[in-house]
């Protein structure tokens, strides 16, 4: 077969693969990381405040000392040194009693997810996930063939009331949901946290349900106002299947994440990793457990929450001060992410060529909802770029929003697309549509 093309192969693609589409903010790394552009797009945690030379100096002893095994093939659960190291950094987020036989080390926390759609859904199912929701975690279950619906959330997080709802609503459309999906502790990309008295009662509604619980918490070390509320896995142990990764807290480029999953999935989840990858790497794993051992990383991850807490407050006071008269966002208490809410009659999607030409780059709320919606929302991150780089960054996004704003006045609303308001702050967004 000589000059195909990408049409050629499009009938010979599995039934999985043609409904996958580019990730909006993939799409974006490669404008985004132009020095010229001042990026709030992506979620790459501040690496420059890692002691890079001690690290230098840590894999290098790895190499030289333990280069026999860390270079070497290794067990598809993960080392038993890494995942009792596991047990031990979840005690910190008030996981106690975990039993390293019940972790399973995944290529950071996208394959965990990976591992645990593969595990329960068959095309056609339904996964209920907050509105908005990961933008990789949607990928992951569009693979799946599943059907996402979204929960509205508000400043308070998931609500339960529309989680009941949403639950009936699967129910009455014949169809059976699997599993919750949540980042309840500085979600992404909304930045809101669910709410001590929430915890308990989307618990007691998924139980009383029957349905599973896959909690994702990469950023719930990373809080800014003392302790954050306890994981909902600390608070049960059946049915909930914890999801967390070292990219936010170490280093995103070891590609180390994990799963506490119930003991009696256990055996499953490491049969398909297996056949996944047939083992994480033995040196990435080696590079964690010396990290932890010989590192102060408690006190790493003090630094990161000082210079994310510093970020945030100059994102913020940079929107407060620049953002042109009804545009909202919400007031993270941790972790790397504001979601902004534009006003009447913009659209976050239709905007961004606009913002590229001005040298600024951000993720249309399109990004993290399933059905597309969101166009009247957009994430901002605040832990890579400088304080003086973020309120640059905002200013050349007001004006571009303040040069469409403009535009609409004078031309009327034929001037951009027509939004839809999804978004936290927005109790009143009705439920999942099932049609």
């Amino acid at each position: 077969m000589t000059g195909t093309t990408q049409d050629d192969y499009t009938d010979r693609y599995a039934r999985r693969v043609r409904g996958m589409t580019t990730s909006e903010i993939r799409a974006l790394f490669s404008v985004a990381s132009r020095p010229e552009v001042v990026s709030l797009a992506g979620g790459s945690p501040y690496i420059q405040a890692l002691p890079l030379d001690a690290v230098g100096e840590m894999l290098g002893r790895l190499a030289s000392e333990h280069g026999a095994s860390s270079l070497q093939y290794g067990i598809g659960q993960g080392t038993i040194e890494l995942r009792e190291r596991i047990c031990e950094v979840m005690t910190l987020s008030g996981i106690h009693g975990a039993s390293p036989d019940d972790v399973v080390v995944t290529v950071g926390g996208q394959q965990a997810l990976d591992l645990l759609a593969r595990l329960f859904l068959d095309p056609g199912d339904v996964v209920l996930a907050e509105g908005p929701s990961y933008v990789g975690a949607l990928g992951v279950f569009q693979a799946a063939q599943a059907h996402v619906h979204h929960v509205p959330m508000d400043d308070d997080g998931l609500i339960p009331a529309a989680l009941e709802e949403a639950i009936r609503a699967t129910e009455r459309s014949g169809r059976k949901a699997k599993f919750l999906y949540t980042i309840p502790t500085f979600q992404n990309p909304a930045g809101v946290t669910l709410s001590e008295e929430r915890r308990e009662q989307v618990l007691d509604i998924c139980e009383r349900a029957g349905l599973l619980v896959v909690e994702d918490d990469p950023y719930g070390m990373l809080s800014f106002e003392g302790d954050a509320p306890l994981p909902l896995r600390a608070r049960r142990r059946d049915g909930v299947f914890y999801v967390s990764t070292f990219s936010k807290t170490f280093a995103p480029g070891l590609r180390v994440g994990w799963i506490l999953a119930p003991h009696a999935v256990r055996e499953k989840l490491v049969m398909m990793t297996e056949a996944n990858v047939l083992c994480p790497s033995a040196f990435a794993q080696g590079a964690i457990v010396q990290y932890l051992s010989t590192m102060p990383w408690r006190e790493q991850i003090k630094s990161y929450r000082e210079i994310y807490r510093e970020r945030r407050d100059a994102l913020l006071s940079a929107l407060d001060d620049l953002m042109p008269v009804g545009t909202t966002w919400t007031n993270p208490t941790g972790g790397l992410f504001v979601w902004a809410t534009i006003p009447e009659g913009l659209d976050s999607k239709a905007m961004m060529p606009r913002a590229i030409a001005a040298r600024v780059a951000y993720v249309p709320g399109t990004g993290f909802y399933a059905d597309g919606t969101g166009t009247s929302n957009m994430r901002l991150n605040f832990s890579y770029a400088s304080p003086e780089r973020l309120r640059e960054g905002v200013r050349r996004l007001a004006g571009v929003m303040e040069q469409e704003l403009e535009m609409r006045a004078v031309f009327g609303a034929s001037a951009t697309t027509p939004h839809h308001r999804r978004g936290p702050a927005a109790a009143d967004v009705p439920g999942p549509d099932l049609a």
